[in-house]
């Protein structure tokens, strides 16, 4: 088997002896990894997954049956774009780099070793959710976003072994050895340790987890560094079918319990085996809180330093004026002697909220298309998202406690009305409860409506997943 065939690639790795001969040497270790971490118990099956062989229109979405562990993951970057120069930033109008200044080493290391981390880490948060999927065609799904953040894993990794050296060598073996929720070796960032034990919850990470991945890959599609920017930029084409299993899926949990409720007349969606909105809304507010977490904090001297350095810009950058960031501020909600106002912020220390105010902004119009769907069926209920204050647990909101709506509480009222907010242990239970397989083709289980079509214009009935027998 051909070098290409093992790792198809746009980056001339064949040229490279030294960096084949590390990506060779991790590539057994990822294996390792992917066997005792990726989907467990499906790893001999067919998937009929969609692949990336190359970035040209034809290329970079090949569907066919494969065995997971046979997945072709591959290095793929953007095209580059002639003469590119540095969009923001002190460095602004400067060509961009193709190396890695001394200077930014060490913060540009941390940015990759950060969104690599995330990779891996929502495989493992996932690889159980096999057992109990509704029906063929959200099982493939699945198994298309595990293998898609494995390649994603290794775009990182290419870059943390070709521009970094012994350290980014290093670096890669360590994103294989933290495990998402360990005690002692956790993932980077909190939402990656979030236990991920139902189907609506892979469903809200998707729409709402993956989506902050979305706004984090915008920022670094900016980056001076020309090689982070190509490689963002190509997983930006797979990152958006992650968000489409998400949305769907939810809107689809949401369109089953208004069917039932109006089949039946029975407004209590649980009587029917649905979950019912009040418990969805619950799980809105858990996973849309912990992934605003993921923008950072709402004041930040590291964003600004991102920033100034040209590492990190805005989300479509060249959407804005003033590239430079130096004259303008940005209001954000601070605790005052009169209780919690908006105070102005020096703009590029308000980077991580701008960013966050986009992501806000996308994701009411999710919201709004879930709601036309209950509206569709004339149910008096609306879903919202909660204040951004809510549940947090970083940055000005993290040490303190406020409701849905943003209204400061107590700690003693928090904790009492805590499975009003968030989803409680019955809640839980009782979603769990749900999560009995589907595996016969055309078949799906009773608490989730069929998708409005199959994946690359197959019908739903086709059989996605070949159970090996």
């Amino acid at each position: 088997m051909s070098l290409y065939d093992r790792i198809p690639n746009n980056v001339s790795l064949a040229s490279d002896k030294r960096l084949t001969r590390a990506l060779e040497h991790w590539q057994p270790n990822y294996m390792k990894w992917w066997r005792e971490m990726g989907p467990e118990g499906f790893q001999v099956d067919d998937i009929y997954l969609r692949t990336a062989v190359s970035i040209e229109p034809g290329g970079w979405a090949h569907f066919d049956y494969i065995k997971m562990p046979d997945y072709r993951w591959g290095i793929f970057l953007a095209p580059p774009e002639q003469d590119r120069v540095i969009g923001f930033g002190d460095q602004y109008g400067k060509p961009a780099w193709q190396e890695v200044p001394g200077e930014h080493r060490n913060m540009l290391r941390r940015l990759v070793v950060t969104q690599g981390d995330t990779e891996p880490a929502s495989v493992e948060q996932q690889r159980l959710l096999g057992h109990s999927a509704p029906c063929l065609y959200d099982l493939r799904n699945l198994f298309q976003v595990n293998v898609e953040e494995g390649r994603h894993l290794w775009a990182m990794v290419y870059l943390l072994h070709s521009h970094f050296g012994r350290d980014g060598r290093e670096e890669s073996e360590e994103l294989l050895e933290r495990r998402s929720g360990d005690a002692d070796k956790p993932r980077i960032l909190g939402a990656f340790n979030q236990p991920i034990d139902d189907w609506l919850s892979f469903y809200m990470f998707t729409t709402f987890t993956d989506r902050d991945g979305k706004y984090q890959l915008l920022a670094l599609a900016e980056s001076a560094f020309d090689p982070l920017s190509r490689t963002t930029r190509f997983m930006l084409t797979e990152e958006g079918h992650h968000m489409f299993v998400g949305e769907t899926g939810v809107n689809r949990v949401v369109q089953r319990a208004c069917e039932l409720m109006r089949q039946t007349g029975d407004d209590d969606a649980r009587r029917q085996g649905a979950i019912d909105l009040e418990t969805i809304q619950r799980y809105i507010n858990l996973w849309f809180s912990v992934s605003l977490d993921l923008f950072g904090g709402e004041i930040s001297s590291n964003a600004a330093a991102f920033f100034a350095s040209g590492l990190k810009g805005r989300a479509t950058e060249s959407g804005y004026q003033d590239h430079l960031a130096l004259q303008g501020s940005y209001q954000v909600w601070q605790p005052g002697a009169d209780g919690w106002e908006q105070k102005e912020v020096p703009l590029r220390n308000a980077m991580n909220e701008i960013l966050r105010d986009s992501y806000i902004a996308e994701s009411e119009a999710v919201l709004g298309r879930w709601n036309r769907t209950i509206e569709q069926f004339g149910i008096p209920f609306r879903l919202r998202l909660p204040d951004r204050r809510f549940h947090r647990r970083i940055g000005l909101y993290g040490s303190h406690h406020f409701d849905p709506w943003g209204r400061p509480v107590i700690e003693e009222q928090w904790n009492a009305r805590r499975d009003e907010f968030l989803p409680a242990e019955k809640d839980l239970a009782y979603v769990k409860n749900l999560m009995v397989a589907v595996t016969e083709p055309g078949k799906i289980a009773n608490w989730i409506s069929r998708p409005a079509r199959g994946i690359n214009g197959l019908p739903f009935e086709f059989e996605y997943v070949r159970r090996e027998r």
